[in-house]
């Protein structure tokens, strides 16, 4: 089953000027390449909220997930954090990723550095409902840990 995409206005910001909109890399894949609109260096153990030089108008009904690029993750110890990132339909402000240096050496990045990836995903929105108990399940209210290794 293939779904339609659906439309998000950018609006490129004077210091996103000459860079790539967010794009997918390959026809399979799920998040959009999104480059850094600033050189910085990050020091390790450190974090830095780089700016993307862009913002959207995301439709009702739907978020951007930011997340880690993953070569990024594993060969130099750079995430996202609060992964993922979500990007609200009523934010209009520049988009910008909070990084984080877990790695063991100074991570530079240079304007146009490809430094995270962007999945657009629907929203399920919730209402919370008071009771006085809560149904039985096996795992009951056991926590972290608790259905094994």
């Amino acid at each position: 089953m293939r779904f339609e995409p659906i439309e998000i206005a950018v609006k490129r910001l004077p210091n996103g000027a000459g860079l790539d909109l967010p794009g997918y890399a390959t026809d399979g894949a799920a998040g959009m390449d999104v480059c850094a609109a600033e050189s910085l260096t990050i020091r390790p153990s450190a974090r830095a909220l780089v700016a993307t030089g862009f913002a959207v108008a995301i439709p009702p009904g739907y978020e951007i997930q930011v997340r880690p690029r993953s070569g990024l993750a594993f060969k130099q110890g750079i995430s996202v954090l609060n992964t993922p990132g979500t990007i609200d339909s009523d934010y209009r402000g520049e988009v910008k990723v909070l990084l984080a240096n877990l790695g063991e050496d100074d991570f530079a990045i240079r304007k146009g550095d490809r430094i995270a990836q962007l999945v657009v995903a629907p929203v399920q929105r919730g209402i919370m409902r008071e009771v006085e108990n809560l149904d039985d399940t096996a795992r009951g209210d056991g926590g972290f840990g608790s259905t094994g290794v």
